[in-house]
């Protein structure tokens, strides 16, 4: 303890003379990364909690699922009687990540008159009949061509085997944040939109089961209701469920007399024909949100792009009201509300984050599986005194005396931090060592300098 004030007392100082470097911390900091200083005196972030548990780490270990679950799931592929389901799990697993949006009309419209163009200058159609045919066949060729999944009871368990343990771990990470940021809030009311198989409200219970007493499952797909309730029930269609308090429902409520602590979306708009319809669902979600909105999608450029588009939609849209007395704010996971720094790069690149997770024990599984997902967590109210802190945008590369972070900071840039003891005190070195990717470091931008230009480098 007495080492501890004397630290603090000669931070405040303006010394650090037990570090060879003979600087104060947030100006070593700032020599090696100009425009950017820490939130606050490292020891008092670090509290009296070790480094490798500092307040920034939020990363889950291994998510399992609940052995209930796993066991209905088994019971239900077992009755199955569809053929060759591992090869429909794979391909209905590489569909879903490398689906895109559909195109929207009005780019449909200019790409046909670019390709009309093309083809007078290029070729020596007869008629205006063949240069159609011509363009037609030109967009069927290069547009990507989108379709509605009709999840009847045969996709939706195969849906269900293949993306029920990985759709549990994302939004079970998502969860483990808010809990582990407000441990106050103990919500007692969730929706679900585009609920599928269930694995918000199991990991929902998971994480909040002691406060939680309503949960609202809405998908368009009777099937998929009807299997997310049998799996509740253990996999039978009648009994007791193992967690009290679920509905289920066709369509999403509109009125916002009723408002949920907690609205989830997860892999949902993703699904919907068009920017419209998202349009109109996000603000929708947004005036049943009491507390926190929670969107997840595939950690892909289309899924963080999406994600990007409902964040501003809400912060930025016309259903922003000046009488509403709990604005939105960013909670998760961009320590700002600017345009996203991987989007705006040279090249693109999606904010993604990982989550390890045990797979059910199907025959084809591995037994240990990562899920890369993007996530956006909206708040209602007041920020809390952490919102500014810097996030770990890639994993953290340890090396012999210094640490690579790839950061995404408070003025909206992506920096990459080599962090040492020698320039910026053990504390903070020994707290990035710690870290991993998706963490967060209280690093903070001092509005009064310009943005760096250093950026992460691409994705390999």
């Amino acid at each position: 303890m007495a080492v501890a004030r004397r630290l603090r007392r000669l931070l405040c100082l303006g010394r650090w003379s037990c570090q060879p470097a003979g600087t104060p911390l947030s100006r070593a900091l700032a020599d090696l990364i100009p425009r950017v200083s820490q939130e606050n005196d490292i020891l008092d972030f670090l509290g009296k909690r070790p480094h490798r548990k500092h307040p920034g780490i939020l990363l889950l270990p291994q998510v399992k699922l609940p052995q209930a679950l796993v066991t209905a799931a088994q019971q239900l592929v077992q009755e199955s009687s569809i053929p060759n389901i591992e090869k429909q799990v794979q391909t209905l697993t590489n569909y879903l990540w490398s689906r895109k949006l559909p195109t929207e009309p009005e780019e449909l419209r200019k790409k046909a008159i670019q390709l009309e163009n093309k083809l007078q200058d290029t070729e020596s159609l007869q008629s205006e009949k063949q240069l159609r045919g011509a363009v037609l066949s030109a967009l069927r060729k290069t547009t990507y061509h989108w379709q509605k999944l009709s999840y009847d009871e045969r996709l939706s368990l195969v849906y269900m085997a293949a993306r029920l343990d990985g759709g549990f771990a994302a939004i079970s990470r998502a969860f483990h944040e808010i809990q582990a940021r407000v441990p106050d809030f103990k919500p007692q009311t969730l929706m679900d939109f585009g609920s599928g198989t269930g694995s918000v409200t199991w990991a929902a219970y998971n994480t909040w089961g002691q406060s939680l007493h309503e949960y609202l499952c809405v998908d368009s797909s009777t099937a998929m209701l009807a299997l997310a309730e049998r799996l509740l029930k253990g996999g039978l269609d009648s009994g007791k469920p193992h967690v009290p308090g679920v509905f289920f429902r066709q369509f999403l409520p509109v009125s916002p007399k009723i408002q949920f602590d907690v609205v989830v979306s997860a892999f949902s708009l993703s699904e919907l024909p068009s920017m419209a319809d998202r349009t109109e669902v996000v603000q929708t979600l947004w005036r049943k949100t009491g507390q926190f909105l929670v969107l997840v999608e595939n950690g892909t450029k289309t899924g963080h792009r999406l994600l990007m588009d409902a964040r501003d939609l809400v912060l930025r849209g016309p259903e922003k009201s000046p009488l509403d007395c709990r604005p939105g704010h960013v909670f998760a996971p961009c320590p700002h509300e600017l345009p996203c720094p991987k989007l705006s790069a040279s090249q693109p690149q999606a904010c993604s984050f990982s989550q390890a997770y045990s797979t059910i024990p199907f025959s084809w599984n591995h037994s240990h599986k990562e899920e890369k997902f993007s996530l956006v967590i909206l708040s209602r109210g007041l920020q809390g005194e952490d919102h500014r802190w810097a996030r770990l945008t890639q994993p953290v590369l340890k090396r012999p005396r210094h640490v690579h972070c790839h950061l995404c900071c408070p003025d909206g840039h992506g920096r990459h931090v080599v962090v040492t003891a020698r320039r910026h005190g053990r504390h903070l070195y020994r707290c990035a060592r710690a870290s991993a990717w998706g963490d967060r470091l209280p690093f903070t931008t001092s509005p009064e300098f310009p943005p760096s230009t250093v950026q992460d480098p691409p994705d390999n």
